[in-house]
Parts: structure tokens; C-alpha cells; sequence
């Protein structure tokens, strides 16, 4: 008899398809099914004319920290690995509660950049403790002789004035005076990939409405402009915090709806609370 060979066998494996303001994501249950996932499996699955679709794709594993439930991967539509994601976290909570994972409403997970607390509400939003956002240079990372609430940086032979904010992932924030005409498509890659990010970046435009409301584009790392992107708006409204042009609460408004973020000050913990829905369940095979 003909022993099948593993690497000509078909790979299936079922996923659950989920967005939170528009930031959608491919959730992958690595608890129950086996992953060997590959960068090539992770630009197949995002591409959204041959594939499912998405920005990010999210793995749920068991947790190798016994102090946490699960562990938190993230890969983006190019199939590098991040170490976080906010509007992902949100999808993460409702997920394994969706999948019978977890019966509980609080659910610590283990991620590349630390531990993170999700709360399911009794209203269905989600609330996420982000940690306490990282302003040294050397651990967003950003290249830099000293912190500061404003650093300049040259491109395409001129200059423009950015906060660098680590929240788990590097965060370039600039202000601006309209978020419809700022120039995210044009500015947005060449900060993402500046020589100072030696990790990359994502890239916030942030117009600053009122001291608790802002409105926010984002150009994220690996995935290009998205409908929200729940990390840089805590980092935006860490920004403009510092700035002195923002208080706590906040609501960020992006272009696939609003987020509240509370944030008290450096050295105090974020929270992020918004919503975060399943679209639909799937297959994924490959022959």
C-alpha cells in the first residue's frame, strides 16, 4: 500500500472571517487543527481576488505561558509576523468565545510584545488593555538620540514632524488639518519604510477635532491604507496627548467608525474599547 507523502497531501482548514470597523482578518484556530504557516499561505489567503481576503491574518494557539489562555500571532497580507494588533485583539475575544474556546469574559493572551487583558462587554464591545504605550526610542523601535513629543525626519529631501510611539509595534503619527486631503498614499510607504523604523512603521494622519475627539487615516505596515487600525489610534491619541491638544477619553474616528481610547499619561495603561463582528465561516483548501 502507498503511503501517502505529507507534503503532496491537501491542507484544509477551516477559518472564521471577521472585521472590527472595517480592519477585517482571517482567524485561523491553531488550538484544534495543525498550522504550517508559511509567508506564501498568508499573501494566498489575503489576496482579494484569489483568495479570502484580508488585512491581517490571526492564529489562536494554545498559550506556552501558563499564566495566560491563549497566544495571539499576527501576520499581515505580505506574511510578516507583527506582534500586535488592536482591532485584531477585539476579533481574537469574540472568536474563541464564538468557537467555545473560552467561557469566560476576560481572556488573557500571550503575545510577541507582552500579555494582553480582552474584555467582552454586556454591551458586545470589547475592551482591550493595551499595555502602557512604549515612548523610548530604542523600544518602539526608532532611531533617536533622546525621547521627545516631536522629531523631525527628512523625506524626498524635505522635512516633516512626526511623534514615534511603540504600542507593541512601531507608530509614526503626524498632524494635519484635514485627514481627507492629507497625503496618505504618497507619505504614508515612505515613513513606513524610513531608515529610522528599522522595524518599519504604521503611519497615522490624526486631525485633532476637539480635546476628546480626533479624526484618523492609517497606512499600516504590510497591508497599505485600511479602514481602521486600532493600534495606531491609541498611538494617535497618544500623540496628541503629549501634544497638550488632547484629553481622556477620546473617541478616534477612522474611516471604518470610532474607538474610545482612554489613556491617563506615561507610565499608565491604555485601554481601547470598540466593536468587532464574524462576517462569515469557511474553508480554506489547497490541493
Amino acid at each position: 500500500m502507498d503511503i501517502p507523502n505529507p507534503e503532496f497531501m491537501p491542507r484544509q482548514w477551516s477559518f472564521t472571517k471577521m472585521e472590527g470597523l472595517g480592519n477585517d482578518f482571517v482567524v485561523l484556530d491553531g488550538v484544534r487543527q495543525s498550522f504550517c504557516l508559511r509567508p506564501e499561505d498568508c499573501r494566498r489567503i489575503a489576496d482579494r481576488h484569489y483568495g479570502v481576503g484580508c488585512d491581517q491574518i490571526l492564529l489562536v494557539e494554545a498559550a506556552s505561558d501558563p499564566r495566560c489562555d491563549f497566544r495571539y500571532r499576527i501576520f499581515n497580507a505580505d506574511g510578516s509576523e507583527v506582534a500586535q494588533c488592536g482591532n485584531g485583539a477585539r476579533c481574537f475575544a469574540v472568536f474563541v468565545r464564538r468557537a467555545g474556546l473560552a467561557d469566560r469574559d476576560t481572556i488573557r493572551v500571550e503575545t510577541a510584545a507582552g500579555q494582553m487583558v480582552l474584555h467582552i462587554l454586556e454591551s458586545g464591545l470589547v475592551e482591550v488593555d493595551m499595555g502602557i504605550p512604549h515612548l523610548d526610542p530604542p523600544a518602539i523601535p526608532f532611531r533617536a538620540p533622546l525621547p521627545s513629543i516631536r522629531y523631525p525626519l527628512e523625506v524626498d529631501g524635505g522635512e516633516v514632524e512626526i511623534a514615534a510611539v511603540g504600542m507593541g509595534n512601531p507608530h509614526a503619527l503626524l498632524l494635519v488639518d484635514n485627514v481627507e486631503r492629507a497625503p496618505v498614499g504618497q507619505l504614508g510607504p515612505k515613513l513606513e519604510h524610513h531608515p529610522d523604523f528599522p522595524e518599519r512603521c504604521n503611519v497615522g494622519f490624526l486631525e485633532i477635532l476637539d480635546p476628546h475627539r480626533l479624526r484618523l487615516r492609517t497606512w499600516e505596515r504590510g497591508a497599505g491604507e485600511t479602514l481602521a487600525c486600532g493600534s495606531n489610534a491609541c498611538a494617535a491619541m497618544v500623540a496628541g496627548r503629549l501634544w497638550g491638544l488632547l484629553e481622556t477619553p477620546t473617541t478616534v474616528t477612522l474611516p471604518g467608525g470610532d474607538l474610545e481610547i482612554c489613556w491617563e499619561g506615561p507610565g499608565t495603561h491604555l485601554h481601547m474599547t470598540g466593536p468587532a463582528r464574524v462576517v462569515f465561516d469557511g474553508i480554506w483548501a489547497e490541493p
